[in-house]
Formats: C-alpha cells, structure tokens, sequence
C-alpha cells in the first residue's frame, strides 16, 4: 500500500483525524454512514498529506468543512430581494462566516413556494446545509420540512410551536427603540410605512403600537401606510399620506428604503427632515449614513447573525443539537432625527 499510496497509509489518516481506519475508509468512499462534516475532515487531511485518492473518489472532496447554500424563499412584502441592500449586507455577512470556518458557499436560484419545494430542494442541493434568508409564509412548511431533516437554519423570528432553528433579531425591541425615539423627541402623528402581517414586521409594528399605548399617544390607522420596500413606493405612499392633510411630523419606516424613499417625498413636498418631520428606518444598511440627511436607523448585527447561522448551521450538519437566538438591536441616532 505504501509503493501505491506514498509515504502516508490509511492509519497515518486515522491517527490524525481521531477516528478508526474503518471510518477512514468510508469516508474516502463517501459512505452515508459518515457525516459530512467528518467526511470532510478526512478528506483534507488527505489532501494536505498528499495521500493519493483513487480516480473513482468523489470529486466533492474540496478539504472544506462543509458546503452551504443560500437559498432566498418568495419575498414577503419585501421585493427584488437580490437587490435589496439589507439582502446583500445579510448575504455578505454569512459569506464572510463561511470563509472564516472553512466553508464553500453556493447563491441558490431555486426558490421554494410549497411543501414539495422544499423537500425536493433538501434532497436534491448540492450542499450539506441550507441557510434560508426569510421565513415568507414557509413557517408551517418549515416545521414540517423540521421533521424529516434538521439540516437547515432560517434567518427570521423565533415563533411559538416552532420545530426548527431560526436566527434573527429581536424585532419587537427594535420597533420599541425607534418609536421611544420619536416620542423622546416630542413627535405626536408618528406614521408607520412597512408591512405589518409578515412575522418579523409584525413584531416592528407591535413596537410602534405598544410605544404610543404607553405614551399615551392615540393610535390612528390612517397613519399606518402599507409600502413595498423599495424607494418609489415609499416615495409615492408619503406623497399621497401628505395629500390627505392629516398631519405627521414623525416616520418609523420598517425598512431603511422605505425611509430614504420616504424623505424623497418629504422634500419633494417641501418639508424639512427633521425640523418638521423626523424619520427613523430599519436595517442600518451602508447607505444609511451617507445619505443626506444620514439616515436615524435600528441596527441588527448582521456580523454576529451570519456567524450563528454558519455555526449552527455546521451544528445541525454534524447532527448536534441547535437551538434558536435572537440577535440584539440597537439605535444609530443621525440627521434625519435631529436629536
């Protein structure tokens, strides 16, 4: 074995990897019977030992601990989500993760809509884990996908009865955190662009409502505008809330487009931001401080965020138990809040 091989045998390989000359074997074989992650392992010290493989030996032994993919499900609310900077930061930051661990990453075209869907994409990816950006209105399908496979991780929020592992962040504090803001600022008709109904801004906007609750603010639904996240859109729905004369000088936005739209309208308008309208968005996406006014946002930490769900991710794989986490917000105070 040594004159075909070289100088390093497969108990050379077993030594160093920790596991028993059978599992080595397997392992060079791509066998089920070893997980991916040990698999991988075996084969990158191979690989950096120049143990000759045999030319039938899977062409997937890259040495990487594991292969991700990114899939993006249909959009809720927010669209063109390739596009979308929050979407590309969030892509950024697990990407940036992957490499850190010694992951491959794969950008996934295919986009589940069904129970189907996502069985048939589980079983036919060319990955050992996929990280789904969004939860849309897969949730149900999620739980149900969780009992047959738990080698997948959702950005989006932790839901009651939920069977599978999710990282996002804290929604209802970060909703809570801009309106507080407004409201320190002596805002009154404080309007809400965004979606309400999709589970992570549902959380926002019960921010927003339990902030003027306690303010004792009243609630007016004519200052709740359902905006699409781009900024024509949020553009055109501040244009015609101010058409109809009901008064805002305060804006939470659940989503910094929708905000920066937003101030397009405002001073389009020719209104002041913030001397008489103060806006705050959400996402704290790189545009938000080079804008003028820079933008007032709630910033998620997309850093720590693309870390759990790659960790976590390589957790599941190597069939360790994972459980949910909710990422921290916090407020970045700019120009479009004046104070």
């Amino acid at each position: 074995m040594d004159g075909i091989k070289g100088k390093i045998r497969l108990e050379d390989l077993a030594r160093i990897a920790g596991v028993s000359v059978a599992t080595v074997s397997r392992a060079l074989n791509d066998s089920p019977a070893v997980n991916r992650v040990t698999k991988r392992r075996v084969w990158k010290i191979a690989r950096d030992h120049n143990y000759v493989l045999n030319q039938d030996m899977p062409m997937s032994m890259s040495g990487s601990q594991a292969t991700i993919a990114i899939v993006i499900p249909p959009p809720h609310g927010r669209e063109g989500r390739f596009s979308d900077p929050f979407y590309q930061e969030l892509i950024s930051a697990v990407g940036e993760a992957a490499r850190d661990m010694g992951c491959d990453l794969l950008l996934s075209h295919l986009t589940p809509r069904n129970q189907n869907d996502l069985v048939t994409l589980m079983q036919n990816i060319k990955a050992d884990g996929v990280i789904f950006l969004g939860q849309s209105y897969l949730h149900d399908r999620f739980n149900h996908l969780a009992e047959t496979t738990q080698k997948f991780i959702v950005w989006g929020q932790e839901l009651p009865g939920q069977k599978y592992c999710t990282v996002g962040s804290n929604n209802l504090q970060g909703g809570t955190r801009a309106t507080s803001h407004l409201v320190r600022l002596g805002r009154k008709r404080i309007a809400y662009f965004g979606e309400t109904e999709g589970s992570e801004m549902k959380q926002r906007f019960q921010g927003y409502l339990n902030v003027l609750s306690e303010a004792g603010i009243p609630y007016d639904p004519r200052l709740v505008v359902p905006t699409h996240f781009d900024i024509a859109s949020a553009e055109a729905s501040m244009l015609a809330l101010l058409n109809r004369d009901i008064g805002v000088d305060g804006l939470f936005a659940c989503s910094d487009i929708i905000a920066l739209g937003a101030i397009r309208g405002l001073i389009r308008s020719e209104l002041s931001v913030p001397k008489d309208v103060s806006v705050v968005g959400y996402d704290n996406i790189q545009l938000a401080s080079l804008t003028h006014p820079s933008l007032t946002t709630i910033s998620q930490d997309l850093t720590r965020a693309g870390k759990l769900m790659v960790s976590k991710l390589i957790g599941s794989i190597s069939n360790d138990e994972t459980h949910s986490e909710i990422v921290s917000t916090e407020l970045v105070v700019r120009e479009s809040c004046g104070g």
